[in-house]
């Protein structure tokens, strides 16, 4: 009689060599991969991507085996440090401030680097590794993902790579988490349940988050904590884990408006409450009268001085400086004073015409809120698309997923000396953005399917 690990790799030998096959792809894109080298990031990506939808094709119901191979993909990157991005030496100095007691909205890493007496470990090398742009600004990063900084300072003996393998694994865990209430939303809205590994098993999230050690997924473990707690419910309570959220990256902000029709007046009142109330509790001990000076000065930033990936904005941008001799530099800065008014306005739109009494037309208000504010962006990092992939699983709608897969043309820029973007490869990136959402749009009922009708599961 066969054994069972025969039966079972006889039943499924064909996922498992491809799971084999992506761990190995994994690894050689964690340990012997840099970010110049552009045919061999995008041909991973593009392979592992393949790989990751044949997977779920194949096994999209065998939970346990998605999930394995899902954490194992992730531990592929434990030990390595980042390859794409290095705003982990930025966490890495903001929590050994946290952990000595000192606040890290109040002087900037160029002003610190100089005492004689500073007490960050590797100082030299962290304020090296970080660049110049975040080692002149204040930290804008909210005051719960400090404590996770401080929480890697304290644990990661001194070392950087210490301090990498503690962000990693709290990263680690909160996707894990993440499955688990995903899931148990997808359940409660009717939906098939295995549409969570769009996200879990995703090549950008793994490699953005876990690989990168980006925070958006410990944001969205507590933004998914709360709508599942939401959808039992229990609204009161939901309003602390969104709260948590925010306190992780700020993007939730832009939803608040909408639980104003979700739950009435009486009950969003007691929800905003709770929001301010948690928020406040988490912020008291960063709080000084510089405080919001200088955390409005980094993330003001964002809208005004920084480009990157951006959609609209190039084209804009083409067109001003060809047509009308417009300065690129002023241009950022009057388009980025414009882009939180519109922004708003989208928000306000989706608050009073949506149906938002619904869970599954306030999630899907959510994503065209956000997807409104990543199309205007001057600044679209790919990571950032990590809150859209985790939307789109809860509606109908799927450009968020096609978007994952061609963003990292974007990493052409990093390839080049001086830094340069291909407007060429950002405009495949966007038109193959535009051409599928503007498809899925449309093949049903246009604009009102938007705003009136009810998401039926796929």
């Amino acid at each position: 009689m066969p054994s069972p690990m025969i039966t079972y790799w006889k039943l499924h030998r064909v996922p498992i060599v491809l799971a084999l096959l992506s761990l190995a792809f994994y690894y050689t894109f964690a340990h012997y991969l840099v970010r110049t080298d552009f045919v061999k990031l995008i041909t991973l990506f593009a392979a592992l991507f393949f790989l990751s939808f044949k997977l779920i094709q194949f096994e999209k119901w065998n939970f346990k085996f998605l999930l394995a191979v899902g954490i194992l993909f992730r531990l592929m990157f434990l030990w390595a440090e980042p390859n794409l991005s290095q705003d982990f030496y930025r966490f890495i100095w903001d929590g050994q401030l946290v952990r000595h007691g000192l606040n890290p909205y109040l002087e900037v890493p160029d002003q610190l680097i100089g005492q004689k007496d500073l007490i960050i470990a590797h100082a030299k090398e962290i304020h090296q590794g970080m660049g110049s742009l975040s080692a002149r600004h204040f930290s804008n990063y909210p005051p719960l993902n400090q404590l996770i900084f401080a929480l890697a300072a304290l644990l990661g003996g001194k070392t950087i790579l210490g301090s990498v393998m503690v962000m990693r694994t709290v990263i680690i865990l909160a996707d894990v988490g993440i499955y688990f209430f995903g899931r148990k939303l997808l359940k409660n809205l009717n939906r098939s349940p295995h549409l969570i590994f769009w996200y879990f098993l995703n090549p950008l999230i793994i490699i953005e988050l876990t690989g990168n050690l980006h925070f958006e997924g410990v944001m969205l473990f507590f933004f998914a904590w709360s709508l599942y707690v939401l959808s039992i419910g229990k609204w009161l309570w939901a309003a602390i884990p969104y709260a948590l959220s925010i306190l992780v990256k700020l993007v939730p902000l832009l939803f608040l408006p909408l639980f104003l029709k979700h739950l009435g007046l009486k009950k969003s009142s007691a929800f905003y409450g709770m929001v301010l109330l948690t928020t406040l509790l988490l912020l008291a001990p960063f709080y000084t009268s510089e405080f919001f000076a200088h955390y409005s000065d980094s993330v003001g930033l964002w809208f005004s001085n920084f480009e990157f990936n951006a959609g609209l904005y190039n084209g804009i941008k083409l067109a001003s400086v060809n047509f009308f001799e417009a300065k690129p530099w002023i241009l950022v800065k009057v388009y980025g004073k414009i882009t939180p008014v519109v922004v708003i306005t989208i928000a306000l739109l989706f608050t009073f015409l949506a149906q938002n009494q619904k869970l599954e037309v306030l999630v899907t208000s959510m994503l065209w809120i956000l997807v409104g504010y990543y199309l205007l962006s001057t600044t679209v990092h790919p990571w950032y698309l990590a809150f859209p992939v985790f939307l789109v699983i809860f509606t109908d709608y799927r450009f968020a997923l096609v978007w994952s897969a061609v963003a990292v043309l974007s990493y052409f820029a990093y390839s080049t000396a001086p830094f340069k973007e291909n407007l060429w490869l950002l405009a495949i990136e966007y038109f193959a953005v535009y051409g599928f959402m503007l498809y899925e749009i449309f093949k049903g009922n246009g604009v009102k399917r938007i705003f009136y009708k009810n998401s039926q599961p796929n």
